[in-house]
């Protein structure tokens, strides 16, 4: 397998820890981010990672550059542009294989979330990608078919929808858990990465004509670090769930 850890993003949440330093450099459990998720990558097989940089870019090339990751570590530069998670995934797509599936990662996450166990369902059900999900309060929903597909996008807050083809009543809210599994093939239907853009308006137009499914999670094991109150679990989070 092999993965895009997306640790471009400016870590403004994380003000003022990131005020000199990118996010992906940020100390949970006396381990950098970029670190931890590196190493979890690898322990579940994946053999070449691709890490998107821009905010504090020096300082990921050094990190990376000071040790061996026991796989294949490559630096997608957005230096000149920061090109959001569906841009930013574009433009990776050229150091990718055609014979192993993509996974992407946000680097704020922790998770016990298996990749495994989104290739099985990729390979069970057919599908061309497969997003991590569960059911937790969020203010932006994926919205999936009683049979898992990929079928609109909802903000509750501003309540507006984006649906993949026409309007429908009966569908689950999900909330997308910043890990996802692709086919290389359909990574290569993305727009060009010429402009920022966000992945999933990207995938809704994408699902129109292939098969996006969800695969449900626990949510106990999951953790969003990207923001100070969530950063301050992280440590008793590790303890119990990684």
């Amino acid at each position: 397998m092999q993965a895009l850890l997306l640790a471009a993003g400016l870590g403004t949440r994380l003000r003022p820890l990131t005020n000199d330093r990118p996010k992906a450099l940020v100390e949970v459990g006396g381990m950098t981010l970029l670190e931890r998720n590196l190493l979890n990558l690898r322990s579940q097989g994946v053999v070449r990672v691709v890490v998107n940089v821009h905010h504090f870019a020096e300082q990921v090339e050094a990190f990376l550059a000071s040790r061996s990751w026991g796989m294949e570590v490559i630096v997608s530069d957005e230096r000149d542009q920061l090109l959001d998670t569906g841009g930013g995934l574009s433009k990776a797509s050229r150091y990718f294989v055609d014979s192993m599936n993509i996974a992407v990662h946000n680097v704020d996450i922790l998770s016990n979330v298996r990749l495994l166990d989104l290739e099985t369902e990729m390979i069970t059900t057919g599908a061309d990608a497969v997003l991590a999900v569960c059911k937790r309060q969020t203010s932006r929903y994926l919205l999936f078919s009683s049979d898992g597909n990929l079928v609109g996008w909802h903000n509750s807050a501003s309540g507006e929808y984006l649906w993949v083809n026409e309007a429908i009543s009966d569908y689950k809210c999900l909330a997308f858990s910043g890990i996802s599994l692709y086919n290389p093939y359909l990574v290569k239907q993305l727009p060009p990465a010429d402009h920022p853009y966000p992945l999933i308006p990207a995938l809704l137009n994408l699902a129109k004509n292939h098969t996006i499914k969800c695969l449900e999670h626990p949510c106990q094991g999951w953790l969003d670090v990207g923001k100070p109150e969530t950063l301050a679990e992280a440590n008793s989070f590790i303890a119990r769930y990684l």
